[in-house]
């Protein structure tokens, strides 16, 4: 494909760049695989000439089956190259779920790879713009049915470009992708490193803690990305051991759900010399804040600052006016990363405060420009008028020693205070009674944030991604 060709999409204009400049340097690794930046740039081109000679043009839609391995990468790309707009599918996500998806998107084909022939290349496809819809990216979120969200080519290369700056990795830079590639942090991690023209270990999970660290070790890693279920499973599996690769290891990108205080701790001492950033974000405002563990060391509650010059973040109340620095509102989002808009017009509309989008997250900036997460705004438990966020209650009863447990709001029994905490704590996961736990509390709340109720959990609703579903809870007595 001639020149031009990929002015609509920044990331492959960088893919293309750097397999002039360095065409034999390892793009991707996979399952003994290595591919040169020359070969995958190849790779795209045979699968967007897939694409085209199975009818796909510019503006259809194809269903993709984000399973692990290098095809679904050429796949991926190779429908960017040629305006194909990317309906992203979990592999392992419920039929009742699939079947939502592809009636509301109908995809023009559904493919999980598709077969490429060595040396083909794509008929030249005119008039593409940075602001057309590169992929549709349903939410994985606790709220709701699943929207679909439209990013465009400039809002997942200007998230790429913000996460990159922020967390300062380079083309030097090898990093082990353990996380799975249907949801925007994987994706992320995918696109960061090869717009910085890094090298990128994939592996199938990180359910084989072994193979992980034989990962890092074999490949001279200097990141990887991580859930903090992902950390809570190596670290009881496999205790301190990851602490010997600390100091080759330059960054960590933590996100998708909320970290335990003690773990951010934890994290500190055994990485004193790496770069442990957290972000906070949407599938909708891809890392629109972040924090650095070892920055904000004081201050481990704090989701940090806007990533970049390029966002910015306001607090509005529920008639969209900004709050005052130190009052609770919703956060809101503006910036190059922030979504074209929903697949359904009508959700669109409601999802904005003028340019800004609405998180439906509850929160609050300091004097000093750090800003804090409440909950979700469907999750705060009004007790008496006070809201309480059952993120912070859940935080203090893990700070006890108890493994993992989860707050959400039920009717008050006495008929006083409208709701009051429920705290469900998994079973196994601690030896302490519930008037234990209730009394080690008392020191740590206020005591309207102090659970009423309690129950043992066989297991914590989360979603895929590792965010707790509360509002299923919500309201059992």
């Amino acid at each position: 494909m001639g020149p031009g060709m990929t002015e609509h999409s920044p990331i492959l204009e960088k893919i293309w760049e750097h397999a002039a400049t360095q065409p034999e340097k390892t793009a991707l690794a996979f399952g003994g695989e290595a591919v040169t930046y020359a070969r995958l740039k190849e790779r795209i081109l045979a699968a967007a000439a897939a694409l085209q000679g199975m009818g796909f043009g510019a503006g259809d839609r194809l269903g993709i089956v984000a399973k692990k391995g290098l095809e679904f990468v050429y796949t991926y790309l190779g429908a960017q190259l040629i305006g194909v707009v990317n309906v992203v599918l979990d592999p392992e996500a419920n039929g009742k779920r699939l079947e939502y998806i592809r009636n509301l998107t109908k995809p023009k084909a559904v493919v999980e790879s598709l077969d490429l022939v060595e040396g083909a290349e794509p008929a030249p496809v005119r008039g593409l713009s940075r602001d057309d819809t590169a992929d549709i990216v349903f939410t994985t979120g606790t709220t709701g049915a699943a929207k679909g969200v439209l990013l465009s080519h400039a809002n997942i290369a200007g998230a790429a470009e913000n996460i990159n700056g922020f967390i300062g990795n380079g083309p030097n830079d090898v990093e082990v992708l353990g996380l799975p590639l249907c949801h925007s942090f994987g994706l992320g991690r995918l696109r960061c490193n090869l717009l910085q023209g890094a090298t990128l270990a994939v592996l199938p999970s990180f359910a084989n803690i072994k193979a992980f660290f034989a990962a890092i070790e074999q490949y001279h890693a200097t990141g990887f990305g991580m859930v903090p279920a992902v950390w809570a499973y190596i670290r009881k599996f496999s205790g301190t051991r990851i602490a010997k690769y600390a100091p080759q290891i330059r960054y960590i990108e933590i996100g998708s759900a909320a970290m335990p205080t003690e773990a951010k701790k934890e994290l500190c001492a055994m990485f004193p010399a790496t770069r442990i950033c957290h972000h906070y974000g949407l599938t909708e405002a891809s890392r629109a804040t972040f924090m650095e563990y070892h920055e904000c060391a004081d201050d481990l509650r704090t989701i940090g600052k806007e990533v970049s010059d390029k966002v910015e973040i306001r607090i509005f109340d529920e008639c969209g006016r900004e709050v005052p620095t130190g009052e609770s509102g919703e956060i809101c989002i503006k910036g190059n990363m922030v979504m074209k808009g929903y697949f359904k017009p009508e959700e669109t509309a409601a999802a904005y405060f003028g340019d800004f989008f609405r998180t439906g997250d509850e929160g609050w900036r300091a004097p000093n420009g750090n800003l804090y997460l409440a909950s979700r705004k469907k999750e705060l438990i009004n007790v008496g008028g006070k809201k309480v966020s059952p993120v912070e209650v859940e935080e203090a009863i893990m700070a006890l020693g108890v493994e993992d447990c989860i707050v959400a709001g039920i009717p008050d029994p006495d008929g006083i205070l409208g709701e009051v905490p429920k705290a469900f704590i998994l079973k196994g996961g601690t030896g302490m009674s519930f008037d234990e736990i209730k009394a080690r509390l008392a020191g740590q709340l206020e005591m309207h944030k102090i659970p009423a109720a309690w129950a043992w959990i066989d297991e914590i609703p989360k979603t895929a991604s590792g965010k707790k579903q509360r509002l299923g809870l919500k309201g059992l007595a």
